[in-house]
């Protein structure tokens, strides 16, 4: 009996560790950014990069095949507003906030912030790719 109570004990323990690791993770996953720089990226390519703060209030459409995603960049923030994709996911995230990024599956799509951009000094889009 005394070993079946140590053991329920070990796993009280390991359940809460698991728990207090899950909760710091999450809480570092969605911490708020910490730059202006956002990447818009198809299978690991860079297709924009956008100096978020600085950027004018304007829609990016990005095609992918028959589909497409329509960026929306307002008031220093960017989303998916409009997507030929069958899921809509990424137009349900909604506003890019945190360190997560907006990602669309069907059509090959991430939009991340990033912090280590070796680019451009200017203010606005860098287009690498079409």
């Amino acid at each position: 009996m005394k070993k079946a109570k140590k053991g329920l004990a070990s796993a009280y323990i390991l359940a809460g560790a698991l728990f207090i690791a899950g909760a710091l993770g999450t809480l570092l996953l969605l911490k708020p950014k910490k730059t202006d720089i956002v990447q818009v990226l198809r299978d690991d390519q860079v297709l924009y990069t956008v100096y978020i703060s600085g950027e004018d209030d304007r829609f990016l459409k990005v095609e992918y095949g028959d589909s497409y995603n329509l960026l929306e960049i307002k008031d220093g923030k960017i989303r998916v507003s409009e997507a030929g994709c069958p899921d809509n996911t990424c137009v349900k995230m909604g506003w890019l906030s945190s360190s997560a990024p907006i990602v669309c599956l069907p059509n090959h799509l991430v939009i991340k912030y990033v912090s280590d951009y070796n680019g451009r000094d200017e203010v606005g889009i860098d287009a690498a790719a079409g």
